[in-house]
């Protein structure tokens, strides 16, 4: 069924579909709607996440389906919220439009070095679970921070001409950088954690749909917090190739078995099922450096 027209026109659908929401989101900032061009922008990066997994499930990956979704990133991810920007609040600055043009340009350059990358076979197994640099929808929604807290709560210092074009220059800077951030797409969830994870699910659909702006806000918080863990996680990983094509599980006991020799303790004692206590105190006595005691007839006596 994979290979049947229709099913593999669906992904290249969705992508269509982002670059519609894209291209609506930059018809929103030229009328001066930063709500709509928000909205549109966060619906562009839902559809952005769908295309390429149902590409994958379906088994419909395609030349031109990854050409069609690096044009679509570009123009939702790269040129709307520039354009957003620059309406909302850098027109009336003298280097507003300059740092709008760097960050679109910046975009371009991440989606370009995305595409080559995932051609490099000289890439390490675990670097499939992160990216290079901010990726493109999450770069999009965090320039957009500003304009999001704006709407929640005024006018402050985040909305300032200054910071944003700050903020602009640093999250093109992300873009662009070599700093790692985690994958969702290598992620595995444990059976017995599937229900917590789908009550999460609606929990936080709900906050969506209720407070669907300090929902953005809380979320693009998250994400700047993560970037220091999966930096750390990337060193590790990197320092470590037993660990590379173990389960979680098993990495997760390296880990622990790593900081222990660290810190210089040692791994605990285990009891081995029959075994005779005088034998265990003689064990634990030859590792400490003292002879162990002698069995006595006595000990033989039941």
């Amino acid at each position: 069924m994979a290979r049947t027209p229709g099913v593999r026109l669906l992904p290249n659908a969705i992508t269509i579909l982002a670059l519609c929401a894209g291209l609506s989101a930059v018809m929103f900032a030229l009328r001066g709607q930063p709500t709509g061009a928000v909205a549109a922008t966060a619906v562009a990066a839902l559809l952005d996440g769908l295309d390429g997994r149902l590409a994958r499930l379906l088994d419909a990956t395609s030349k031109i389906g990854a050409e069609l979704d690096s044009l679509s990133d570009n123009v939702a991810f790269g040129v709307a919220p520039a354009l957003t920007l620059y309406v909302w609040g850098l027109h009336g600055t003298k280097y507003g439009w300059a740092v709008a043009l760097i960050y679109a340009v910046c975009m371009t350059l991440r989606l370009a070095r995305f595409n080559t990358l995932l051609d490099d076979p000289d890439q390490p197994p675990f670097t499939k679970e992160f990216f290079v640099g901010v990726p493109a929808p999450a770069g999009a929604l965090l320039v957009l921070l500003p304009v999001v807290l704006t709407l929640e709560i005024r006018d402050g210092w985040w909305s300032s001409e200054p910071a944003v074009m700050v903020w602009m220059l640093v999250c093109a800077g992300l873009l662009i950088s070599r700093v790692p951030t985690l994958s969702l797409k290598t992620i595995k969830v444990a059976p017995r954690a599937m229900a917590p994870l789908l009550v999460g699910v609606g929990v936080l659909a709900a906050a969506v749909i209720l407070y669907p702006v300090v929902a953005l806000i809380a979320a693009m918080v998250l994400y700047l917090l993560h970037i220091p863990y999966a930096a750390y996680r990337y060193r590790w990983l990197a320092r470590h190739p037993e660990a590379w094509d173990v389960p979680p599980k098993e990495r997760r006991a390296i880990r622990r078995a790593h900081s222990r020799r660290r810190l210089g303790l040692r791994p605990p004692l285990r009891r081995a099922a029959g075994t005779p206590r005088t034998v265990r105190l003689a064990r634990l006595s030859r590792r400490n450096g003292r002879p162990g005691r002698q069995r006595r007839p006595e000990d033989l006596v039941d």
